[in-house]
Order: C-alpha cells, then sequence, then structure tokens
C-alpha cells in the first residue's frame, strides 16, 4: 500500500494504482459539440458566432447494447460514474460525459454562456453525436434537470430517467450554499490538505470507500503550476454563473408533468435538494419508483455494488423491488 499522503509524488503513483481497476474496460472519447448563436443573447452581437468546443466522455460496454448516458453534477466530473457504469456494462453500453467547462471538456468563450439551456443543448448533441436512437438517461443534480427538460421536450430521445437526488424543484437557500463554496479558488498544498476539504464535501455523498474518494478526487481536480498546488478542474467562469442562477430555485414542475417515461429516484435521506414534499408531489403526477439512501444527503455516488444491483434490476423490469424502498449498502472492505 502506497503511503500517498506524504508527497503528491505519493499521491500520483496510489492515483495511477487506482486507475487499474477499470484497465481495459473504457476507453477515453470526445466529440465537438456546437455551441449556437441563440444560446448567446448577453454576447455582443459582433462577438457572436457558431463555435466548436470539445466535450469528453468515456464509453463503457458494447455499442451495440442498450445506451445509458450519465451525466453530473454543476461541479461534477463524468469518472464520478465509473463505479456505476463498471457494474452495469455487461448488458448496457454506458457513456459518461463531462459538461463543457469541467472536467476534461473544453470550455465555453463567455460566462454567460453557461447557462440550463446550453446544457440541454450539449445534452441533446451528445445523444445525436452517438447516434441513439432512444437512451437511458442518469443525471445527478443539475445532470437530473437537465435530463428532464430533455426528456419533456423531446420524449423520442429519453427511454427511462434515472434522477440522483434531484427532481423538479431544488430551493434557491440550498442552490446559494453550495454556489458560495464553488465559486471560492482553492488552492490545496498537499494530499493531506486536498483530502481534508473534497472529503468534508464527500461526506454528503455517503459513507463510500477511502479509494473511491480518492479516485473521485484525482480526477476532480488537477496540478496547476501557477499556483504550486492541486486545484479543481473546471472553468471559475461556469461557478460563477452558477452563483448568478442559484439565486432563484430551480423549477420545472411544468415539465415533469409532461414525462411519460420510466422514472427511477435515487433519494439521500439526508439530503437538503430534494426534499419530502417535493417527492410527494412527484408521486402525484407521476408513478416512480424511489430508492431512499441511509446516511447520505446529496447526490449518492452509486458505488456500492448493492445500490447498483437495485439500479440493475429497476432497469430489466424487475417489479420486487418495490414502489419505494430503502438500499442498505453492501459492506465492503475498504
Amino acid at each position: 500500500m502506497i503511503d500517498w499522503q506524504n508527497s503528491w509524488d505519493a499521491y500520483e503513483k496510489y492515483a495511477a494504482w487506482l486507475e487499474t481497476q477499470f484497465s481495459g474496460k473504457l476507453n477515453a472519447r470526445r466529440f465537438d459539440y456546437q455551441h449556437p448563436m441563440r444560446l448567446q443573447k448577453k454576447v455582443p452581437k459582433r462577438l457572436r458566432k457558431v463555435y466548436p468546443v470539445s466535450v469528453a466522455y468515456t464509453q463503457w460496454g458494447n455499442p451495440d447494447h442498450p445506451l445509458i448516458l450519465c451525466i453530473g453534477g454543476v461541479a461534477n466530473c463524468a469518472h464520478r460514474f465509473h463505479f456505476l457504469a463498471d457494474g452495469l456494462s455487461e448488458r448496457y453500453q454506458i457513456v459518461c460525459m463531462d459538461w463543457v467547462g469541467r472536467g476534461y471538456s473544453g470550455w465555453l468563450a463567455d460566462l454567460t454562456e453557461y447557462h440550463l439551456e446550453t446544457y440541454v443543448e450539449q445534452l441533446k448533441q451528445c445523444l445525436h453525436h452517438l447516434n441513439a436512437k432512444q437512451a437511458t438517461i442518469v443525471g445527478s443534480s443539475l445532470g437530473g434537470t437537465v435530463a428532464i427538460i430533455l426528456a419533456a421536450r423531446h420524449p423520442q430521445l429519453v427511454a427511462k430517467l434515472i434522477l440522483n437526488d434531484t427532481g423538479p424543484y431544488i430551493p434557491a437557500k440550498r442552490r446559494q450554499r453550495r454556489a458560495e463554496t464553488l465559486a471560492r479558488h482553492y488552492v490545496f498544498r498537499t494530499p493531506t490538505d486536498l483530502l481534508r476539504k473534497v472529503g468534508v464535501s464527500l461526506r454528503n455523498d455517503g459513507p463510500i470507500k477511502e479509494n473511491t474518494r480518492l479516485y473521485t478526487t484525482h480526477h476532480q481536480t488537477r496540478w496547476s503550476d501557477e499556483d504550486s498546488g492541486r486545484i479543481y478542474r473546471y472553468d471559475p467562469r461556469a461557478m460563477l454563473a452558477y452563483r448568478e442562477s442559484a439565486r432563484e430555485s430551480v423549477n420545472v414542475w411544468t415539465e415533469w408533468q409532461k414525462l411519460k417515461q420510466p422514472i427511477l429516484v435515487t433519494h439521500g435521506l439526508e439530503s437538503d435538494a430534494l426534499l419530502a414534499p417535493s417527492l410527494r408531489q412527484m408521486r402525484h403526477y407521476s408513478d416512480i419508483t424511489i430508492m431512499h439512501v441511509p446516511h447520505t444527503g446529496h447526490t449518492p455516488v452509486l458505488d456500492n455494488p448493492n445500490h447498483i444491483s437495485l439500479i440493475r434490476d429497476w432497469l430489466t423490469g424487475d417489479n420486487t423491488i418495490g414502489r419505494e424502498f430503502s438500499a442498505l449498502p453492501q459492506q465492503e472492505n475498504t
């Protein structure tokens, strides 16, 4: 076992070792998202033009199998879904995509172009790039909101929805708290400093293994020579744009009422984003399945074998799991 806490060199060696668990199971790919002029309304007219942004994604499983497309929250990277992808890739093609301005994807030209309609357009273009007739969309937080909108507008593209602790309403107060944290510039001088800060954030995601935390943390950050430390792997302007939009609650009830697809909602029982009144109202409009995840806040990581197994059962139409149930984690060695 490498003592990764002593130095950045040791940290990188340990991170490289963690990568071996997925060796040969995925391919790193890219496509050019074409950012349309209609989504550049706050950019001066003389500067508007359609331009490409390179979008990173990882691809798992057989391309001929049914497609599951995983999209994360406002600051997530695609690698957060790799544990879920690994558990489902025998029967499905899994694609995990980075939003523009996050992870390994390129950045937009202007701060004002980071908004909800951009992400809806990116998701639609990704499906077209993959030549997908239909897909199951797994969306965490922001990703869930985007998936709801796309499924309402283009139901022919979306076969099923898995909403990871998100729904049609997220209160502004919760979004503002998150936005104030994300809008700050953090520089991590030591591996211990990094894990302490990110570890506190990930506690909200539930009890997860240290190796899961380290793997996700490594891809969520990058080395910066200018700062002499690791920093988050996202465009800071995207976080400033989120802080601006977080003044208002997410409210897509109109779109929610149009949904006809089967829907699984994973709900962290300690979540401050997906609240009980919202869940009751969601059930009023749709015949949804709810998987409650104990000891977990907003957006469970979904790395636990039991959680993955229950999701697999739901995907295959297993009615024995029930319409509402709690999903205890399978105990594992860290």
